[in-house]
């Protein structure tokens, strides 16, 4: 699909993207390579694929939930995870005061 520099600097606008007159060129070849590139999705075999309307018709995959002791080697992950805070008091995060 060829586009002309009226369509691309009317693309432009309802993005708003600011074009210069001497971009708009360079952003017509990409726009032009994007609608090639999506028309290549026309020659997809799609034959017997149901039609998908949504994901909430998908019925997710779950894992069993499953009792563990906290981390992969085994135990408490409490200390594990508080080594990660930027200052802590006992087994507590502590954070700066946001209200008077």
């Amino acid at each position: 699909m060829a586009l002309d520099d009226k369509a691309v600097a009317h693309i432009a606008k309802l993005a708003r993207i600011g074009l210069a007159p001497e971009e708009v060129a360079a952003f017509r070849q990409q726009m032009e390579g994007i609608v090639e590139w999506v028309g290549m999705l026309e020659e997809v075999n799609i034959a017997g694929v149901p039609p998908m309307v949504g994901t909430g018709l998908a019925t997710p995959r779950l894992r069993a939930d499953e009792v563990t002791n906290g981390t992969a080697t085994g135990g408490d992950c409490r200390e594990a995870v508080l080594e990660n805070a930027p200052d802590r008091v006992g087994p507590y995060y502590t954070v700066p005061k946001v209200v008077e």
